[in-house]
C-alpha cells in the first residue's frame, strides 16, 4: 500500500520510543500539521477464555457444538443453517462456520479463517467410501489476523490434500486421516471420526489457522 510522505521531524519523534511524552508530542505535531492522529489500538480480548467461562449459560435447547482449542473448551450453539452449512456461536464472540464436519470460517480467534473455496467435491461428504482407497482434494483458504488488518490478510492459500480411512478398534467407528501440503505452512494434518453405519462424522481435530493448535470439535447427535 502506498503511503504519503511523512516529514522527517515525525520520523524522529516516532524513533524516540513509545513513552507517553514522545508519542504525545508526535500527536501534537501531527495535529498542528493537519495530519490524522494515530489511534490508540486496544489489545484483542481473549474471546475463547470468555467463551469458556460463560459456556454454562448457553441455550441448552439449541443444538450445541463442543469446541476445544489448546487448554480452552467452550460450547457453541447453532444460529444459522443452510443445507450442510451451519454457523455456531459461543459466548464472547467466538463463531465457527462448518460445511459438513469441516471448519470453513472462524471469528473471535487469534487467527481467522475468512473463507474456504473447494475445488471439486469434498471426500468428507462420504467418509465411509474412503475405506480401502485414498482420495485427493484441493481447497483455497483466506486468512486474517484477529484485528483484520489488511497487512495480516492472505488470500487463496492452497491446501492440496490426500485422505485415507481405516476402521478403528472401537466397533463401528471409522477414522479419516487427511494430510495436506500447504505453502508457507508445511504439512497440515486433520482427523475425522465417523459412524460407519450412518457415515456421520461425530468428532474431529482440525487445523484452524497459523500458530494455533488443532481445534477439537464434538458434533451434536
Amino acid at each position: 500500500m502506498r503511503r504519503a510522505a511523512i516529514p522527517c521531524l515525525l520520523l524522529l519523534l516516532a524513533a524516540c520510543g513509545s513513552d507517553g511524552g514522545a508519542s504525545g508530542m508526535a500527536r501534537a505535531v501531527m495535529g498542528g500539521l493537519g495530519l490524522p492522529q494515530p489511534r490508540e489500538t486496544a489489545p484483542e480480548p481473549d474471546r475463547l477464555a470468555i467463551a469458556e467461562a460463560e459456556s454454562a449459560e448457553v441455550d441448552a435447547a439449541a443444538p450445541q457444538l463442543r469446541l476445544g482449542l489448546g487448554p480452552r473448551t467452550a460450547t457453541a450453539v447453532l444460529i444459522q443453517q443452510q443445507g450442510n452449512r451451519r454457523m455456531w456461536r459461543a459466548p464472547g464472540g467466538v463463531v465457527v462456520a462448518t460445511d459438513g464436519p469441516r471448519v470453513v470460517a472462524t471469528s473471535g480467534l487469534p487467527t481467522l479463517i475468512t473463507a474456504t473455496r473447494f475445488d471439486g467435491p469434498d471426500p468428507l461428504d462420504n467418509p465411509v467410501e474412503l475405506l480401502g482407497r485414498s482420495a485427493e482434494a484441493r481447497r483455497l483458504v483466506d486468512l486474517s489476523g484477529a484485528g483484520r488488518n489488511p497487512a495480516s490478510m492472505r488470500f487463496g492459500i492452497a491446501f492440496d490434500c490426500r485422505l485415507r480411512a481405516a476402521r478403528t478398534e472401537e466397533e463401528g467407528v471409522v477414522l479419516v486421516e487427511e494430510r495436506c501440503r500447504v505453502p508457507g505452512q508445511g504439512a497440515v494434518a486433520n482427523s475425522f471420526w465417523a459412524d460407519e453405519a450412518s457415515g456421520r462424522v461425530t468428532h474431529a481435530e482440525q487445523w484452524v489457522g497459523t500458530g494455533l493448535p488443532r481445534m477439537v470439535l464434538v458434533f451434536p447427535n
